[in-house]
């Protein structure tokens, strides 16, 4: 499989928005093992999670464009030579959606709008992959979830997220653009953020767990999440950018979901160090949050052959290592 890769990207112009956040900086690492031409288009706004720091060591063989995804003469203007998009631009806080709506529309609606209509107007013959997330599906009426699960999210992100993935499969169907679809659900691994919780709780409480600290749970911590690590993570969305199938949206998850409690207790164990504390559910909290989550992810396996490979016990191991070494 990583002969075929290695073909299908080497040498390839490929633009990776958001790339110096947490998936998008992941993304990067292992596109240049297969020899691509990498270009990053970020904002560097610390609300979305971008650190230069993420491609230390390989930034002479990229290009990088700081600028707002919501700058479409910008996005144009890299775009326009691509043979590959990876969109991972966005902002991912479901709480500060719900605070500051405006911002996360602007981002992630309207920057997936530009991307799209650079695609449109300039380069019509270029793959692109847009990163989805699980939580647009809302609340689960049919366990396990898959990709015919109704969409009915709780919260504006979610809203926004399924909106631009929409967006996606208009302009493939309106304009024969070449686009797949990935959806993530919880992503963990290196290079994420892990001094906010804005960028994924998984990584938060790793962060809190390496600074020694309590790791805050609601309620019992029983409603049950899929995770992926951030390299399985990495491995789909290269996967459906060079696949010959199009149009297609795939989810991406471990095989089995875990409780949130379990979840805490296993990177306390992990890190060794820090604790896990109970409290009561927050309103604002407990009003957007979607209960239990499963994932089918039998598509994408029988589509292109992607399953994640690391257990949530190795992921965590390398997780931690990678930030002790540091």
């Amino acid at each position: 499989m990583k002969d075929k890769l290695v073909a299908s990207l080497i040498d390839k112009r490929i633009v990776v928005t958001g790339g110096l956040g947490f998936i998008g900086s992941n993304l990067v690492h292992s596109l240049i093992e297969y020899g691509a031409d990498l270009a990053i288009i970020d904002s560097l706004d610390p609300r979305s999670g971008g650190d230069i720091a993420n491609i230390h060591g390989i930034q002479d063989k990229i290009d990088l464009f700081s600028a707002d995804i919501c700058d479409f003469e910008t996005v144009a203007s890299v775009v326009q030579d691509a043979d590959y998009v990876f969109h991972c631009a966005a902002h991912t806080s479901h709480p500060y959606s719900m605070r500051d709506p405006q911002l996360d529309v602007s981002v992630n609606c309207i920057g997936t709008l530009n991307v799209l209509e650079a695609l449109r107007k300039l380069r019509p013959m270029a793959r692109m992959v847009y990163v989805g997330t699980s939580t647009q599906i809302g609340p689960m009426i049919e366990n396990p979830i898959n990709e015919q699960h109704i969409v009915a999210p709780v919260d504006i992100y979610s809203a926004n997220k399924a909106a631009a993935e929409y967006y996606c499969r208009i302009y493939a169907n309106a304009y024969d653009l070449d686009i797949n679809v990935v959806r993530l659900p919880n992503v963990y691994g290196p290079r994420a953020n892990i001094t906010s919780p804005d960028f994924g709780f998984i990584n938060y409480f790793i962060g809190l767990a390496l600074r020694d600290q309590s790791l805050t749970i609601y309620g019992k911590g029983e409603q049950l999440r899929s995770v992926i690590y951030v390299k399985d993570a990495i491995n789909a969305l290269i996967l459906s950018g060079c696949s010959d199938i199009t149009g297609k949206v795939w989810f991406a998850a471990n095989e089995s979901s875990v409780s949130v409690k379990e979840l805490a207790d296993s990177i306390v164990k992990a890190c060794g160090s820090g604790s896990v504390i109970n409290i009561e559910w927050p309103d604002d909290r407990k009003r957007i949050d979607v209960g239990d989550i499963v994932i089918d992810c039998s598509r994408i396996y029988r589509d292109l052959g992607w399953q994640a490979l690391e257990c949530l016990e190795n992921g965590l191991k390398e997780t931690v290592q990678y930030w002790k070494s540091r």
